[in-house]
């Protein structure tokens, strides 16, 4: 179903580890060349050297120093994220601007640099890990949610005008996934729901999906292989949810 993608080229960011790792080390085993981008220049060369591919190291918070650059890429995959858990009446101003900055402003700035060559070539795939925090909120992750929500209306647009030219625009929508990102705010969660770490993965992180269980990398990485794939010629301006039922219910 995923094809081959023998040939083309792909930009993957926030590349060094958890999701982006795996969807790089996928891509690449379909034949793309990848270009794996994180802010952590050694992580960033391991996995290049580990899946043939090039590392890119590069701090996407700096917007200003993205605005007039350009990419050559057939695949762009927006997947570099932090998060925070915070109360909005306790959250830094700073640290939320710099989250919109890293989870849609950079997006926006990598497909307007990728996209005038994937016109020209009349071909192209831009593919954002969004999250189901795109679809339904949490509270004490207010940047998070709005980064997402924005993310998911970015990728409708981009679709809009890509259409006639042979881009497709997707977010993939997964649930709790077992990234270092999930991991890390286990501490801050406990802190912010007073329980213990076992407890908020059971009762806060995996309350609302029908399927208890940590979603693995690898399992998103088939969901950005599939959008990649000649079979998605038609597959665009919409979401791939893959959250255990969680916006089921």
């Amino acid at each position: 179903m995923t094809g081959d993608l023998a040939g083309r080229r792909a930009l993957v960011t926030g590349a060094a580890s958890g999701i982006g790792a795996a969807v790089a080390t996928r891509l690449a085993g379909l034949g793309a060349h990848v270009v794996v981008c994180d802010i952590d220049a050694d992580g960033a060369a391991r996995v290049a050297e580990q899946i043939g591919g090039e590392a890119l190291p590069l701090d996407l918070s700096d917007t200003k120093g993205l605005r007039e650059k350009r990419f050559d890429a057939d695949i762009l995959v927006n997947n570099a994220g932090i998060q925070h858990v915070s109360p909005v009446d306790e959250f830094a101003p700073e640290r939320f601007s710099f989250m919109l900055r890293l989870m849609l402003e950079a997006p926006f700035l990598l497909s307007r640099a990728v996209l005038p060559g994937m016109y020209e070539r009349g071909w192209g795939r831009i593919v954002h890990i969004a999250s189901v925090h795109g679809l339904r909120a949490s509270a004490y992750k207010s940047a998070y949610v709005s980064a997402k929500h924005g993310l998911l209306g970015l990728s409708k647009v981009i679709a809009l005008e890509g259409a006639a030219k042979g881009v497709t625009s997707n977010c993939v929508c997964p649930g709790y996934v077992r990234t270092p990102l999930v991991e890390n705010q286990l501490a801050d969660q406990a802190k912010a729901h007073d329980l213990s770490t076992d407890e908020v993965l059971s009762k806060v992180l995996l309350a609302k999906s029908a399927v208890k269980r940590l979603i693995e990398p690898g399992e998103v990485a088939g969901a950005v292989a599939y959008l990649c794939s000649p079979e998605t010629r038609s597959v665009t301006g919409t979401e791939m949810i893959l959250d255990g039922g969680w916006s089921a219910s």
